[in-house]
């Protein structure tokens, strides 16, 4: 699957000119979303269904900067994925270079805030997200 790149924008970077740490989350969100859309399951058609998946953790990892105009492509994999839970991981390159390594972890919810387990309730869902899991 063809990586998400995002070029970093001004008001992206700090006074010295670095992307602010708080943003590689933001931008975990969009490779997270953008991910979705292209396996036919964007927030839109699920949440249509009556499924949310909010945020339960995440883990972060700087490992070189990037500054104002980087374009940084990121590639998203299942880490994770059980019936109500999944863990996406993001590996963001710039420049040949490894700038961050992150986790995000999820449940699935109805939209009372219930668990919903997605390998019963949307199977077709559950085994286009299991084609894209890596376990490491």
């Amino acid at each position: 699957m063809e990586p998400y790149v995002h070029k970093v924008n001004y008001y992206e970077t700090d006074k010295m000119g670095i992307t602010h740490h708080s943003n590689y989350i933001r931008f975990m969100e969009e490779a997270r979303v953008d991910f979705l859309d292209k396996i036919g399951y964007g927030f839109e058609k699920l949440e249509a269904q009556g499924v949310v998946s909010p945020v339960v953790a995440i883990e972060c990892n700087y490992k070189h900067t990037t500054t104002f105009a980087d374009k940084i492509t990121i590639k998203v994999s299942v880490a994770k994925l059980t019936g109500i839970k999944f863990s996406i991981r993001y590996t963001m390159e710039c420049n040949g270079e490894v700038a961050f390594t992150g986790l995000s972890s999820h449940c699935f919810l109805d939209l009372n805030g219930r668990p919903v387990i997605m390998e019963k309730k949307f199977p077709e869902f559950y085994n286009e997200m299991k084609k894209y899991l890596i376990e490491e």
